[in-house]
């Protein structure tokens, strides 16, 4: 469920200056502009945060930030020149789509229509396909759960999901209305203690709660508050602020017992229910289309390179820039003069604000630049929070082919002599050191097996050893990747057969997108709802997507498979599911698929009338089936791990069922393109049979959900989860690290740390994080929501509003980070947006290494990599500023980030 809480918008204080504009005396030439082979998506995205000077999306704008102007003599002008002989580098025109927001109004009316008749009625202002996702708590229920509301108070065009909820339309009453509605006719002589809901937009798949949990509106007194309560006392609302209220406190009546009572008790409960209207501010991000074009040209008459930009984007366009020189794309401030309109920010960029077009539709501007600048970077500001870059990076334009590689004579190449080739040499060196220690290393794991000493806290600290060699190697690696023509990639691309990572692991660097909720199947048309979004979520900095189960099964959500060579579900067809793959690599986005292999859903039942004969083109028998789950009487082997009871448990000891397995899963790699999986319920067989089948398949990447219970006294739970984050690592070591698998760990300790401020939790007794991440980062994929522990099924969900704090964690911290779709599409996308930028830019992996600078019972603080601090609680914490200088790049409700500058 996509979680977008319904609250007042923030007030974002703008950039405000004190500057002289620098004039010229000519006007901006219009024309386009052209960003070469650096652009490789065909779409610009908003993603709604402010970026900093040769980042994309780096710090929000600040009345503390200043802009310096800028001013010359009339002699200094920055005349453009043009003129039709001009060579045009290169010239493109780029689609642009900005995410908006609109903004409108949602309201809870409870009205008395005649005496013992109620009415509880829910509208929303904004257009869309709105849907009430419902249901009821009796008297006696305890915790969260839903319950189907009795078949009297179910309006017109409901539909049952399942045996918990209820699904119904909101419509307009007439055509004139301004809001989409609907009404419940309230059964008062029921046990009904509470109404249960959440508004759902068909239209994007968005889920609107009330402060990060479902909407509750209590029929009795006493009904618990989590917080959630909507016409339960003034004072409830979005964020506590109702903007009309004509509620009075509810009487207390006498607690309620028991689901039970009867119905004259539920009367008398009932006396303190009260007419109360609420109304609260809604909102929903819409996208519109526009389009850029950039050209690049060298002027033969002055030598000058001329950049121009033409754009049909609304209002005022601003373009943030720097130039590069030496080979270098870090920013730099060129000589003067400058553009007409141009300001200098914090003397690391420049921004020129283009001139608007006569006609109104759209602006442009040009720019002059010295002939031995070898590019120009930038971004395009809209506003103070939307910002348009290259899929998460800054454009970048060349001003020639062979801008930024180094020259080389024939005799320096022959002779080796070169300083890349010395450093190659350097290199190589260092590589092979580290590779042998590492083996070294591992041989030392072995040799403390069978010694009878502290075994466990010698291969930490190996393992931990090998981790920061690991990393060592990452760095070099990334440092010495070398840049060819194009040229020269096609030569060799015609010579040498192509290279691929295939250990399941990835490169380090990946960013994860969990892309469907539990909710997502309904539409029957996911796969190319999804695909609509690929290059929104490429422009985020996504590198991975993971996507539903793909086959048949006997339920909707794709969890229970049956035939696996069927791939039409309820997601879609396999022709859309290929389609929808193609799509996002084409934006350079690699595609998980979720291979259920711990249970299979039989065709026939077998002569004693039991579920464990099957069908389709693995037609097992009941060799198939572990022998010791007696609901299904398999003949096949005892399991290797523990039974999941709803299904036939599959014997992965049988060599047959591993063929068969092994061959499916290259099947789907071939027919569908899937670069890796998301293997489900993995504490059902063992890791080895896993390594078996990643081996075969060579996934570029691979997760497995070892999901199992935290270590817990007396109903708290332990501050020491060693026992627990040992367990999923026995599983990965069991696959020989060939997948990583989802540190529940460390999301179990974050709800408790944050929701109990418990802060200091976050450090284990040796000063590291605490969960999987702490032991084995390169193996563990970080999460705080996924379609289980939140969505509509709510087994296990993150504490409500600070969500943001479990990201501000998880986005800068060592490990894999997974962020679930729902949050994605709520109103937390821009500050999600500004931390993907963030690791991104930083280039923070799955092996940074984590100091924790600071753990208290009201704040968490810590730096990584020497290039990212951040801090989460309400406490205070500023990062050292001894030997660098700290930017704040995004902040938000009890978490602030900040990064080198």
């Amino acid at each position: 469920m996509s979680t977008v809480p319904i609250e007042p918008l923030l007030h974002h204080s703008h950039l405000r200056h004190n500057s002289r504009i620098y004039r010229v005396t000519r006007g901006f030439v219009p024309c386009s502009l052209n960003l070469r082979s650096h652009f490789t998506c065909n779409k610009l995205h908003s993603i709604g945060s402010t970026v900093g000077p040769g980042m994309s999306l780096g710090f929000r704008s600040s009345k503390h930030r200043r802009s310096v102007a800028i001013r010359a003599s009339s002699s200094d002008t920055a005349v453009v020149e043009t003129s039709q002989s001009d060579d045009v580098v290169f010239k493109e025109k780029f689609p642009v789509q900005r995410i908006e927001k609109a903004e409108g109004k949602m309201y809870v009316r409870m009205k008395q229509v005649k005496e013992k008749n109620w009415q509880m009625s829910v509208g929303c202002s904004l257009p869309g396909k709105w849907i009430l996702h419902w249901g009821v708590s009796y008297v006696g229920d305890t915790g969260s759960e839903w319950d189907q509301p009795p078949e009297d108070m179910r309006p017109p065009d409901s539909i049952a999901i399942k045996d918990y909820a209820i699904e119904t339309p909101l419509k307009k009453l007439s055509e004139g209305d301004s809001f989409y509605e609907v009404t419940i006719n309230l059964n008062l002589e029921s046990s009904v203690a509470a109404l249960n809901f959440v508004l759902k937009d068909e239209e994007t798949g968005a889920w609107y709660q009330h402060k990060g949990r479902d909407f509750k509106v209590p029929l009795l007194a006493d009904v618990p508050d989590d917080g959630n309560l909507i016409g339960a006392k003034k004072g409830f609302g979005a964020l506590g602020k109702l903007s009309n209220i004509l509620l009075k406190v509810d009487e207390p009546g006498a607690k309620v017992q028991e689901k039970s009572k009867s119905s004259s008790d539920s009367t008398k409960e009932r006396k303190g229910l009260e007419e109360f209207y609420e109304e609260m501010p809604i909102s929903k991000h819409v996208s519109d289309d526009n389009s850029v074009s950039v050209t690049a040209r060298k002027c033969p008459e002055t030598s000058k390179n001329i950049v121009t930009v033409e754009t049909d984007l609304p209002g005022d366009v601003t373009v943030h820039w720097g130039v590069c020189k030496n080979g270098s794309k870090k920013w730099e401030i060129p000589a003067e003069p400058y553009p007409e309109e141009t300001i200098l920010f914090k003397k690391k960029a420049l921004r020129t604000r283009l001139q608007r077009k006569d006609d109104g539709n759209g602006s442009f501007g040009s720019f002059s630049l010295d002939g031995k600048l070898e590019g120009l970077c930038f971004v395009l500001k809209l506003n103070e929070n939307t910002w348009l870059n290259n899929r998460g990076e800054d454009f970048y334009v060349p001003f020639s082919i062979s801008s930024g590689l180094p020259v080389e004579t024939e005799t320096a190449q022959a002779s080796g002599n070169t300083p890349e080739a010395k450093q190659e040499v350097i290199d190589t060196a260092v590589t092979d050191e580290i590779i042998t220690e590492i083996r070294n290393l591992a041989i030392d794991i072995s040799s403390h097996k069978n010694q009878k000493t502290k075994v466990k806290e010698v291969q930490e600290n190996i393992l931990q050893e090998i981790e920061k060699l690991a990393a060592e190697a990452y760095s070099i690696f990334r440092s010495t990747t070398p840049t060819f023509s194009e040229a020269s990639v096609l030569e060799a691309e015609a010579d040498e057969p192509e290279i691929k990572i295939s250990s399941g692991t990835g490169s380090g660097f990946e960013i994860l997108c969990q892309g469907f909720n539990w909710e997502s199947h309904k539409s029957g048309r996911w796969y190319m709802e999804l695909k609509e979004k690929a290059d929104e979520l490429a422009s985020l900095g996504f590198t991975v997507l993971w996507l539903p189960p793909p086959t048949e099964s006997v339920s909707p959500e794709g969890y229970m498979p049956k035939d696996l060579y069927n791939l039409n579900s309820r997601y879609g067809t396999i022709d859309e599911l290929k389609d929808t793959v193609r799509r996002f690599h084409d934006v350079g986005i690699k595609v998980l698929g979720d291979a259920v292999l711990n249970h299979r859903c039989a065709h026939f039942k077998n002569q004693n009338g039991v579920w464990n004969l099957f069908g389709g083109r693995l037609n097992w028998d009941d060799r198939a089936v572990v022998a010791d789950d007696p609901h299904f009487q398999g003949r096949g082997n005892k399991s290797s791990g523990d039974n999941f009871h709803a299904a036939p448990n599959i014997d992965h000891s049988q060599d047959f069922v591993r063929k068969d397995i092994k061959e499916w899963l290259c099947w789907m790699r071939e027919e569908i393109g899937y670069d890796g999986w998301r293997l489900d319920f993995v504490r059902g067989f063992w890791g080895g049979y896993v390594k078996d089948y990643v081996d075969a398949s060579k996934p570029y990447f691979a997760v497995g959900e070892y999901w199992d219970s935290l270590s817990y006294t007396y109903g708290e739970m332990d501050y020491n989860q060693d026992a627990h984050r040992q367990r999923i690592v026995d599983w990965i070591n069991a696959t020989s690290g060939a997948a990583g698998a989802f540190d529940v760990t460390t999301k179990g300790i974050l709800h408790v740390a944050l929701q109990k401020c418990e802060y200091w939790r976050l450090s284990d007794p040796k000063g590291k994080p605490p969960g999987v991440v702490g032991y084995w980062p390169s193996r563990a994929v970080t999460f705080i929501e996924n379609h289980d522990t939140g969505s509509t099924q709510g087994h296990w969900r993150f504490p409500g509003g600070k969500e943001m704090q479990g990201y501000a964690y998880i986005l800068t911290h060592p490990g894999t980070p997974a962020v679930f779709f729902d949050h994605i599409f709520s109103d937390y996308r821009s500050e999600i947006a500004s931390l993907l930028s963030l690791r991104n830019r930083k280039k923070l992996h799955c092996r940074s290494e984590v100091k924790i600078d600071k753990v208290e019972r009201d704040v968490y603080a810590a730096i990584i990599d020497e290039k990212v601090a951040m801090k989460i609680g309400p406490g205070h914490y500023e990062p050292p500023s001894e030997s660098k200088n700290w930017s704040l790049v995004v902040e938000g409700r009890d978490y602030k980030v900040w990064e080198t500058s």
